[in-house]
């Protein structure tokens, strides 16, 4: 090899040397090779994964000084935009990923199995950040998948199941949101409840959209009393909010996670996104809902590719292949309430306005003239 140092700059930082290619460019070591059958596209399937595990290291990064930020018993306003930043580039790599499929479906399903089961039982079910990623984010031990009735530590190397127990009981970013969340005002100010005007709006939206289905003679009687019975179902959905007993029965049945208070501050939050001092709190939940529903489709995507490459086939790891990872694009959601959020805004012209005490509060001390 020739010498890649140019001899006048010895001892001087080298590009090559800085990456560390040596050990990178030498770490595709194909199966099919070894056994005397190489595959042309093994290469690339080798490639694209251990690009995945690069990037996986790289949302870690971000996800672990979000998480160390928001851990903190106050989080200072100085440290929010660093935060959004951060998730927005975990948004932005997840694209990454999305793409990276397009490239691997260049490979056919019989240029897969020249090498596929020369891969057994190794699977990106065994992907050990891929599933840091879902415990830093603060997905339920509970409500994973399992694998042949085993938990989904059982496929893995006694040392990295330690380390991914480890991080099931290390604080996550949903926990961390739903403290720093819990502890926002609510707009309690003097002799102004915000949540009661707020009911009391919900309750006139309701009763003109009653009014609006009982007016309407394109209905037939059956379909009138379906609609009123779905807008009966959605005031009693709104009742809920406030009603700490129901609140916690939601919860216990998994179809809330976040707190009460986190929640009520949450839709705060989503419903006064227009205030100054309210729009990089709704960033931040913006980017959560976004990065969510990345992993979502990612999963969904990859669900699709698989079912394309192997057909109904088990996958190398044992599991159902393509259905396992379809279930688990449905179930491994972390920030479902966020996307739950919509069902209680109402439209501007609807909002409690806010009394100039409480508005000035909301906005920059610029518009004090």
């Amino acid at each position: 090899m020739t010498e890649r140092r140019p001899s006048a700059e010895a001892g001087a930082l080298y590009y090559w040397d800085y990456l560390g290619l040596d050990a990178l460019l030498s770490a595709q070591q194909p199966r099919s090779d070894l056994d005397g059958e190489p595959a042309h596209d093994e290469l690339l399937f080798i490639v694209v994964h251990q690009a995945y595990e690069l990037w996986f290291k790289q949302i870690l990064h971000e996800l672990d000084e979000v998480v160390a930020i928001f851990s903190a018993d106050v989080v200072p306003a100085k440290e929010m935009g660093r935060v959004v930043d951060r998730l927005r580039r975990v948004v932005a790599i997840q694209r990454l990923l999305l793409e990276q499929l397009t490239v691997l479906e260049t490979m056919t399903p019989l240029d897969f199995l020249d090498f596929r089961d020369a891969l057994v039982p190794a699977s990106g079910f065994q992907s050990v950040q891929f599933r840091l990623i879902e415990n830093r984010l603060g997905l339920d031990a509970a409500r994973r998948l399992q694998i042949h009735g085993a938990p989904y530590t059982a496929v893995l190397s006694a040392e990295h199941a330690a380390l991914l127990a480890d991080s099931e009981a290390a604080p996550s970013l949903r926990t961390c949101v739903d403290r720093w969340l819990s502890r926002t005002p609510y707009l309690r100010f003097g002799t102004f409840d915000f949540w009661s005007s707020y009911a009391g709006s919900v309750e006139a939206m309701l009763d003109g959209e009653r009014a609006t289905v009982r007016q309407l003679a394109s209905l037939t009687d059956a379909g009138r009393a379906e609609q009123l019975e779905a807008l009966d179902r959605t005031a009693d959905e709104f009742a809920t909010l406030f009603d700490a007993e129901r609140y916690e029965e939601l919860r216990s049945r998994g179809q809330r996670h976040l707190s009460q208070d986190a929640f009520l501050a949450a839709l705060l939050l989503s419903l006064y996104r227009d205030e100054p001092l309210f729009q990089l709190p709704f960033r931040l939940l913006t980017a959560l809902v976004e990065i969510d529903e990345g992993f979502t489709t990612w999963r969904q995507r990859h669900a699709l590719m698989v079912h394309r490459m192997i057909g109904g086939r088990t996958g190398t790891g044992g599991t159902s292949g393509h259905a396992y990872l379809a279930a688990a694009a449905r179930r491994h959601r972390v920030f479902g309430d966020l996307f739950d959020l919509p069902t209680f805004l109402l439209p501007r012209s609807a909002l409690p306005a806010l009394p100039d005490a409480v508005a000035h509060q909301l906005r920059f001390a610029s518009e004090a003239g």
